[in-house]
């Protein structure tokens, strides 16, 4: 075979492999990215890499070829929680149940991304002003806030509650307890969420002190 006519059938199969090769490198990275958080979440943001890539079932040179310093891998994280918890929240709003049902059913699927195990994570190991992150924060902001004033619209959710409380209330029960494993929190985590949850509906069995906790409390300033 002539070396024109042996270039010209590499060219014929390269964008046959190409896209496979592609998925696996998408495939492994997103392995990664959960696995650290997983690991993150157990054993804090000093978790060794080398046991990220284990349980990722990855090399440490595919770890490496992706994120080439913790930093990078703690900053993915943060992502893929915030964009998850959107989608969740974008989700529950999109399904036909009762306002308040939306709202549990994002409460319910938001603690199981660990948020309050992640909290130490994502406010000290990540630039707050990143832009990805913000937009992230923005939308997620913006979605719950929906999500909150149509079951208060609807006369299910008390009028003095808003955003911050009910994110107050996941990462608290999320968060480890000293001397406790995360495993055996995870058994109680919904139970306790639900007693919560039960609290919020109207109409109001009692007066809260203070104020409502809003996003804004939270967010961080220049």
């Amino acid at each position: 075979m002539s070396t024109a006519a042996a270039a010209e059938q590499v060219r014929a199969v390269e964008p046959v492999r190409a896209p496979k090769l592609r998925a696996d490198a998408s495939r492994n990275r997103e392995r990664i990215v959960l696995a650290a958080r997983d690991a993150f979440v157990e054993h804090g943001a000093d978790a060794p890499l080398d046991e990220i890539a284990k349980r990722a079932g990855v090399g440490n040179a595919t770890l490496y070829r992706n994120f080439p310093d913790r930093a990078a891998l703690i900053r993915e994280v943060a992502l893929l929680v915030k964009n998850r918890i959107l989608a969740i929240a974008e989700t529950a709003t999109a399904e036909g149940d009762g306002p308040f049902d939306a709202l549990q059913r994002f409460a319910h699927a938001t603690v199981e991304e660990k948020v309050g195990a992640l909290c130490p994570l994502l406010t000290n190991r990540v630039d707050p002003f990143d832009p990805a992150l913000v937009e992230a924060r923005e939308r997620l902001t913006a979605a719950v806030g929906s999500m909150m004033d149509r079951a208060r619209e609807a006369g299910e959710l008390r009028p003095d509650i808003d955003h911050g409380d009910l994110f107050i209330a996941m990462s608290q029960l999320t968060r480890p307890l000293p001397d406790i494993s995360c495993h055996l929190l995870n058994d109680f985590v919904h139970r306790h969420l639900q007693l919560f949850l039960d609290g919020l509906r109207a109409p109001a069995r009692s007066t809260l002190p203070g104020r409502a906790a809003t996003f804004e409390d939270f967010k961080p300033h220049h």
